[in-house]
């Protein structure tokens, strides 16, 4: 049985056996604590022996690709992962570290039944978790997540014989081999490639020079005390750092990744930082000429154009907004069968026949490359100003509590509903299904959600019409937030 965290405590005979886990890192569709002060080895043993139990109860065949991003800490909690895992019978298939895609992609190159990737993605050292998935190429969402938990916070474990290690080599190999496939650019292309000491380091300057472009590197030495900046291409911190490297190299552009390599960011020719949205437009913009017809989905926190813009709508696209999370994309984008699914974070989920369906900033990365390859006469700049003009702001994010947030939340969303008007515009509709995104009567908006990995709300606003318009939403939304106490400071500015 599983002692509650008020019981085993760090640097405590009782922390060196029995597991500690805070029942707050079971998320809405990862597991995410921070380490060592809410779980400890044995809880990631223990977390590994439910994973595998829940693969048993469903009849899942026992077979499990397990990776590891490029932290100094997340060989041993692979390690103790792998160790539970086994203890339930499982066959664990070791492909050493790797991206989040990386393994996502093992999965269907192994032909193995289930995955688990440790990693704490793009959050800051003093993290990890584990992303995990059954039905390739989707991941835990909500409904597995609640039944791991109370597998494993109700002592349910069981132990099975049969439980076996193999180590696999050149899945790395592989994977950068289906990423390139038979392409080569016909243009002269500089690119710089921005991975923040991460795990793409190991993974992005390679795969650009096999496509045959120039790489201005930045920050690509693998260094796990991360000496610039958290890998993140939503923070600022890291956009600027980019922007400073494209105007002092003369790039093309700049692609920049998270620790775990399944986000892409992006600045163009000019130090123009633009938010992953309106890549995720200019991208669906190229693709509908291909595909015409295409869905596809769009989060929340996203720009309103995949549904107004104009060449979008010549193109016979159907845009659907869904819940923010790469478990709920993952989802909704196989339900539909749609093309493609854009989040504002720089998650894309790229599905055949241009990619598997999950999300893999490296797969984002050459398709920006061949979409510049079919535009010789266009650079980043010129693409960006094509889309029509909206005002939008990074990702803001206050704290607030994990055991607090949805509470707050919900009462924030019953605030939100009520609006008739917001920055003296009429409110036409508020979306609620995840979150509130209050839509104004020109197709303005404001986002207010739960983060699913952080203790943190998530607020994210747009305006058709200008950048006070822009603060206008945003100071009245803040001004709902700020009736909730509960609520601290914003993690940055705009």
């Amino acid at each position: 049985m599983t002692r509650p965290l008020s019981v085993v405590t760090p640097n405590t005979w009782e922390f060196l056996r029995d597991p500690m886990i805070a029942p707050t890192g079971f998320r809405e569709y990862d597991a995410r604590w921070q380490y060592p002060e809410a779980i400890n080895l044995p809880g990631i043993t223990a977390l590994g022996l439910g994973l595998g139990t829940q693969m048993m109860r469903r009849g899942i065949e026992p077979v499990i690709a397990v990776g590891n991003d490029y932290r100094d800490y997340s060989l041993s909690i692979k390690n103790a992962l792998m160790l539970g895992l086994m203890q339930a019978g499982i066959h664990v298939k070791d492909i050493g570290p790797c991206l989040s895609p990386m393994a996502y992609f093992s999965q269907f190159h192994l032909d193995a039944s289930a995955v688990a990737m440790v990693t704490a993605s793009h959050n800051p050292n003093g993290w990890t978790g584990v992303k995990m998935g059954f039905e390739r190429p989707l991941t835990h969402g909500p409904d597995e997540m609640s039944e791991l938990k109370d597998i494993v916070l109700n002592g349910e474990g069981e132990a099975r014989e049969g439980g076996k290690y193999e180590f696999v080599a050149g899945v790395r190999e592989a994977y950068l081999d289906d990423l390139v496939g038979d392409f080569k650019m016909t243009r002269k292309l500089k690119v710089v490639c921005a991975t923040g000491n991460g795990t793409a380091a190991a993974f992005a300057p390679e795969l650009f020079e096999r496509l045959g472009v120039e790489v201005v590197p930045s920050h690509n030495e693998l260094d796990y005390t991360f000496p610039h900046y958290n890998p993140n291409p939503e923070a600022m911190e890291m956009l600027h750092d980019m922007s400073a490297s494209v105007k002092a190299s003369g790039a093309d552009f700049a692609l920049g990744f998270d620790g775990d390599g399944d986000r892409c960011g992006v600045v163009d020719d000019e130090g123009e930082e633009i938010f992953a949205d309106k890549v995720g437009v200019i991208m669906a913009r190229d693709l509908s000429k291909i595909y015409p017809n295409a869905t596809f989905v769009a989060d929340v926190k996203s720009t309103g154009l995949f549904a107004s813009d104009p060449e979008l709508i010549a193109n016979g696209v159907t845009a659907d907004y869904w819940k923010t999370g790469h478990s709920h994309m993952k989802r909704r984008v196989k339900e539909l069968g749609a093309l493609a699914g854009f989040e504002k974070s720089g998650h894309y989920f790229l599905a055949e026949p241009v990619g598997r369906g999950y999300d893999c900033g490296m797969r984002v990365a050459v398709e920006i490359c061949k979409l510049m390859d079919r535009n010789p006469d266009m650079s980043m700049s010129d693409l960006r100003r094509a889309l029509p003009v909206t005002y939008a702001m990074p990702t803001l994010s206050p704290y607030a509590a994990d055991e607090e947030k949805y509470d707050i939340l919900a009462r924030i969303v019953i605030k939100l509903e009520g609006l008739s008007e917001l920055a003296g515009r009429k409110v036409v509709q508020v979306v609620t299904v995840n979150g509130a995104r209050v839509i104004l009567d020109n197709g303005s908006w404001g986002l207010v959600r739960a983060s699913s990995n952080t203790p943190n709300l998530v607020v994210v606003c747009e305006s058709a019409q200008s950048e006070a318009e822009l603060r206008a939403i945003f100071n009245e939304i803040d001004a709902v937030i700020r009736t909730e106490p509960g609520v601290g400071d914003y993690d940055q500015t705009f």
